[in-house]
């Protein structure tokens, strides 16, 4: 499913036009960005938790030539699903 097909069903679930529900779904994304570049984490109850987690810079080895390289750190997006869920 893509964001036109994710809309178009949240549109029809809820009873609303197509054009409202881009709108909710577009102010939920840049919402759920903020909040986690903050440094926040987002949990929705029998959903899951979105939270920013920091992975260490490690040594790994190029495929082509097999040398080592440095994979320097970074922080990524992290989601646990709900036992619910």
């Amino acid at each position: 499913m893509n964001k036109t097909e994710l809309i178009a069903a949240v549109a029809k679930k809820a009873g609303m036009t197509k054009v409202d529900a881009a709108k909710a779904f577009n102010a939920l994304t840049e919402v759920t960005k903020e909040t986690l570049k903050g440094g926040d984490k987002i949990a929705l109850i029998g959903f899951g938790t979105f939270a920013m987690q920091n992975r260490p810079a490690r040594k790994g080895k190029n495929p082509r030539t097999g040398k080592s390289i440095k994979i320097p750190a970074k922080k990524v997006l992290k989601f646990k699903a709900s036992k619910k869920f």
